[in-house]
């Protein structure tokens, strides 16, 4: 089934507001009892370059984005050229009247030279003229509707209803005034708009922000024929409770409600938000009204990071530190010290675009191997990928279980895509969250007895102490040791601690459940099977479902636990597809090939992308449907996204 939506996106210059824009856009929805995907693209400078959001909303749950955009709110002269080609025919184009006369190439000073030549391209196999009026024309030629707006003018009648002489004060309201524009065209209930900007602003700051909704949605009202426009966002009952959340805020509750105490970071895009929004809920109120506090410690560099947040768990404490791919590449010495000492240390890792400092603030899947194999040595972790921000809050939480219940470090594999979008959800099933501490031993089980931190035991997960505990004197090195953890390099020692340490990852793979390792979606015993993980879940479930309803046969797998891999359920459900068709977000299909390497068997097609940009459901579903239909390559790198 094709989800029915209205696609709106705002665009400008980073620090225009655009962020703020879109979240009221999408809490007003909320509001109305819809659902909203929204997708946050932005470059890696503070101010200026080219930013915007993209929000999906539907009376119905959505999982991705799509390429269409039905109503462009551009803040600027810039977002009209870079999108004007995303709106759709019967589709609208917001644009500040004063940019009408800007010309392209020569006053948008923030364009690359790369991009000026793109933009040549498209004006000459278009005949497009050089000002933003001759874009506008070629918007209204593929009948596109577009509403030139005064902001400036709207500001001045703005400053007069509250006694503002000084213009420059009100500036910053133009992304709101967009907002008003934008929900008056689709004849949105304005008092949903008006709650979601009391709910976002301080009172007096609220109280502007909804003199300048009024003031929009009499102006449009007034101005333009706003039937004419074929869009309408409507009021759905529901009376389910619902939330609007980030990944990066689904990780931090998931983590909170799982029981971490101590989260360590340095700041890093993208992860650091999730350890903000983790330190602005520090202070918790249990159920029986006592309080407890999340110590969140800004180290100073990565290393104090990972090596602050083992000693949190040697105290006992769940700890984690989050970090994207040039952290983690410092925290290297310190996970191969966790895996050593059998720590129960969470890493949450957000991938985004590399190698180097790369793309800061883009997307990426390019880190599976190097989540693999980073540190020197053999040992043994856990890596468990997310591919929602459902999914996200629940494996924040179970990746602590994981971590104590085998008693070495779990790595939390995330993305860009999923760490910046946001999507609204029922209230999540809190009771769902349990805590399994694994083998924990106190002061009483160790009187009268010499404690073996490291003991051989048959599963190999030995009675775990916390630091401090009576009768529990144990030690911790960098180097290999004996049972009580003292150096010990004598041959027989260094072959059972290795035995002990890796053969815990064949006690994970028949312990863990399968429905923790894996998800299928789709028709099993069809002979076209979808391999994926991470955040391209979305758009693959949606390009199936509607792949089902046009009557093509197709199964989805999305592999959740990589490492240890479940190497006999994949062989076993691959083994004889006619056509296995690899989904990721990389250059080299990551995944892929260490299912092949476990499996020997090899995808047949290979479906990638790494522009920094997440995948759409319009591409995926058209890559897809040409491999079904015999007319795909090989090898198909995807290329939506601005």
């Amino acid at each position: 089934m094709v989800i029915e939506s209205i696609n709106w996106m705002a665009g400008g210059p980073q620090g225009s507001g655009v962020d703020t824009a879109s979240n009221i856009f999408g809490r007003a929805c909320g509001y109305g009892g819809l659902y909203v995907y929204g997708r946050r693209e932005y470059h890696s400078n503070i101010k200026t370059l080219h930013s915007y959001f993209h929000q999906r909303v539907s009376k119905q749950p959505t999982l991705a984005n799509i390429a269409d955009v039905d109503l462009l709110a551009a803040f600027d002269a810039e977002t009209v050229v870079r999108h004007v080609g995303e709106v759709v025919s019967g589709g609208g184009l917001i644009v500040d009247s004063r940019n009408l006369n800007v010309n392209v190439l020569r006053d948008i000073a923030t364009f690359s030279e790369d991009y000026k030549t793109q933009v040549r391209a498209f004006q000459k196999e278009n005949g497009v003229g050089e000002t933003i009026s001759d874009f506008l024309n070629y918007a209204k030629e593929k009948q596109i509707q577009v509403y030139p707006v005064p902001y400036m003018d709207l500001l001045q009648d703005i400053g007069k209803q509250l006694n503002i002489e000084k213009l420059s004060t009100l500036t910053k309201m133009i992304n709101v005034l967009s907002i008003g524009v934008s929900f008056a065209l689709l004849k949105y209930d304005r008092n949903l708009v008006q709650d979601a900007i009391k709910a976002t602003f301080n009172e007096k700051i609220a109280a502007m922000n909804l003199t300048a909704i009024e003031t929009a949605y009499n102006y449009t009202e007034k101005t333009f024929n706003v039937n004419s426009f074929k869009h309408k966002l409507e009021k759905q009952p529901t009376s389910e409770s619902r939330m609007l959340l980030t990944g990066n805020q689904a990780v931090a509750m998931g983590k909170i409600l799982g029981g971490c105490r101590v989260q360590t970071y340095y700041p890093i895009t993208p992860a650091a938000d999730e350890s903000e929004y983790i330190e602005s809920h520090e202070i918790l109120t249990t159920k029986g009204g006592t309080q407890e506090a999340v110590i969140v410690l800004q180290t100073e560099d990565e290393i104090a990071a990972v090596n602050s947040a083992s000693g949190a768990c040697l105290t006992g404490a769940r700890a984690a530190t989050s970090t994207s791919g040039p952290g983690f590449s410092l925290m290297a010495e310190g996970l191969g010290w966790a895996g050593n000492n059998e720590v129960p240390l969470v890493i949450t890792y957000y991938q985004r675009g590399g190698p180097s400092t790369g793309q800061p603030t883009r997307h990426s899947q390019q880190d599976l191997r190097f989540a693999m194999h980073a540190a020197h040595g053999e040992f043994a972790r856990i890596i468990l990928a997310s591919g929602d921000i459902e999914e996200c809050f629940f494996d924040a939480a179970e990746v602590f279980n994981l971590a104590e219940k085998y008693q070495m470090p779990v790595i939390h594999l995330l993305d860009k895509g999923m760490a910046n979008s946001s999507q609204t959800y029922p209230a999540f099933d809190y009771s769902k969250v349990k805590v399994d501490r694994g083998l924990i031993v106190g002061e009483k089980e160790l009187e009268g007895k010499t404690y073996k931190r490291f003991e051989f035991t048959e599963n190999g997960v030995s009675p775990r102490a916390f630091l401090g505990t009576k009768n529990a004197v144990q030690w911790y090195s960098g180097d290999e040791h004996n049972e009580l953890g003292n150096i010990n390099e004598e041959p027989t020692v260094r072959r059972k601690m290795m035995d002990k340490r890796v053969g815990k990852l064949a006690l994970v793979d028949r312990d863990v459940p399968l429905e923790l390792k894996v998800n299928f979606f789709g028709d099993k015993d069809s002979d076209n099977i979808v391999l994926s993980w991470g955040s391209p879940k979305g758009p693959i479930i949606e390009a199936l479902n509607q792949l089902k309803d046009e009557g093509y046969s197709l199964g989805f797998l999305q592999v959740r636990m990589i490492h240890p891999l479940p190497s006999a359920y994949i062989k076993q459900l691959l083994e004889g597809k006619k056509r296995i068709i690899d989904v990721e977000d990389n250059w080299t299909a990551q995944l892929g090939g260490v299912i092949t390497e476990h499996t020997t068997i090899k995808p047949t097609h290979y479906i990638l992308k790494y522009t920094g940009r997440p995948m759409m459901t319009t591409e995926v579903y058209n890559a897809i449907k040409a491999v079904l239909d015999g007319k795909a390559v090989e090898r198909e790198v995807l290329m939506l996204g601005a």
